[in-house]
């Protein structure tokens, strides 16, 4: 499922990942185990709390990678 984030619309960063769970776009929330557990945590509530899938990638880095960006990242959303 990570490979669908180089071809398929996306979002990355935190707020981006929040806003599009909020208003019903998101299908699926990727986020990086080595984030910091306050933003990890609260992300993951977050999309329990509106029936929206997470997966879980090993790093931030590979997370960055599979963005097509060349930093980290924290989280990413894959759009509906």
């Amino acid at each position: 499922m990570l490979s669908e984030l180089k071809t398929g619309k996306k979002l990355v960063g935190l707020n981006q990942c929040r806003k599009a769970v909020k208003n019903g776009s998101a299908a699926a929330v990727f986020i990086a185990e080595d984030s910091e557990n306050r933003i990890r945590l609260s992300l993951l509530e977050l999309c329990r709390a509106n029936g929206v899938e997470t997966v879980s990638v090993p790093t931030m880095r590979e997370l960055g990678d599979a963005c097509g960006i060349e930093v980290g990242a924290a989280a990413a959303v894959l759009l509906k």
